[in-house]
């Protein structure tokens, strides 16, 4: 078992002064912390991996191909492999809990 704890998880991906902190790589999956400030661009691309986000904290609009909504605490977005996606209009600081399958290259 493996057990993590948020607050950890954002002052270890704070400290190393990236928007992203890489916390677990399995065979099957891994899973990252993501944040951005408000009103910071998302510089993402699509990935080759299914994707999970779990928005922890804040308040944006993310657009997932031609589809857009607004997420807050709570939300649960599922992107497909290979989707042009990012978040915007960052209004509040986010921080987001990501999980890639099969594992992040």
């Amino acid at each position: 078992m493996k057990v993590f704890r948020l607050d950890d998880l954002e002052a270890e991906r704070a400290a190393n002064e990236g928007a992203y902190l890489s916390f677990l790589r399995e065979r099957n999956m891994s899973a990252g912390l993501y944040a951005l400030r408000a009103g910071e661009l998302d510089p993402q691309k699509p990935h080759a991996q299914d994707e999970i986000y779990l928005v922890v904290s804040g308040r944006a609009l993310i657009t997932v191909g031609e589809e857009t909504t607004h997420v807050a605490r709570g939300s649960v977005v599922y992107v497909p492999a290979g989707a042009p996606h990012r978040f915007h209009h960052v209004t509040e600081d986010l921080k987001v809990l990501v999980v890639f399958s099969p594992p992040e290259a």
